[in-house]
């Protein structure tokens, strides 16, 4: 299926590997010129050739909303423009109620609550000014069902829905769409590094399924899809809403 965003400027954050490298690769197949940003210079270089000539590698840290501000800006400087933004970040360390300190909370909140403001705040706008955009965010299920030991995570990761939401109510009619894409176990860096080697064992998602579904949601078919939460998660998820 063509999903009519070929030729269209795409933005995806945190995107060296894992969830993001895999949405950025499905962007890239659609038709779009694709800005991908990590920490690590060689890693982030290696994603993008991975992606081809259609992809422009940015070293930036998007782990505030100072430094999302900066990705989109950067990104938009090189594109010439913005039509889709794809917010991600790395999650904060694990941890109980217990075990997790105060002072580890504002920086949780700003790597995965904060980031997707910074990034909307300099993204959004525009779109509504040329009256298409679409903005899609990289989530987790544990927003709809909390999950044991990342209670950093699951709390900063429900402000960032709760705001994703508002958004998407206060731009519905403008052409631009905001939704979440919410994953569960795939089989990523992320995954290992919480689980090592048990993650091996356990039934995980493919990221290059869940890319292709990032791009269907900005997609031109997926033009009054908004506001919505999608979770791709194998089925783990059990309740009714």
């Amino acid at each position: 299926m063509d999903l009519g965003i070929s030729g269209r400027r795409a933005a995806v954050a945190a995107a060296s590997s894992g969830l993001g490298l895999a949405s950025a690769r499905a962007l890239a197949a659609e038709g779009c010129a694709v800005v991908i940003c990590g920490r690590d210079e060689k890693r982030l270089a290696d994603a993008a050739a991975s992606i081809g000539p259609a992809c422009t590698p940015l070293v930036c840290d998007v782990s505030d909303a100072e430094g999302g501000a900066r990705f989109v800006a950067a990104a938009t400087e090189a594109l010439g423009g913005l039509d889709i933004l794809v917010t991600n970040a790395g999650g904060p360390p694990p941890g109980t109620f217990a075990t997790t300190d105060v002072d580890a909370y504002p920086p949780a909140l700003d790597l995965n609550l904060m980031s997707v403001v910074g990034m909307a705040k300099a993204a959004v706008d525009p779109m509504v000014e040329r009256g298409w955009g679409r903005v899609v965010a990289i989530t987790s299920v544990s927003v709809r069902q909390p999950i044991p030991n990342l209670i950093l995570s699951n709390t900063a990761r429900a402000g960032a829905t709760a705001f994703l939401k508002t958004l998407a109510r206060e731009v519905a009619g403008s052409g631009v769409t905001v939704n979440s894409v919410q994953p569960g176990t795939h089989r990523t860096p992320r995954m290992t590094q919480l689980y090592g080697r048990d993650a091996t064992e356990v039934r995980m998602g493919d990221p290059e399924d869940f890319g292709a579904i990032v791009a269907f949601v900005c997609s031109r078919q997926a033009g009054y899809l908004t506001g919505a939460q999608i979770h791709v998660d194998g089925g783990a998820y059990q309740a009714l809403q």
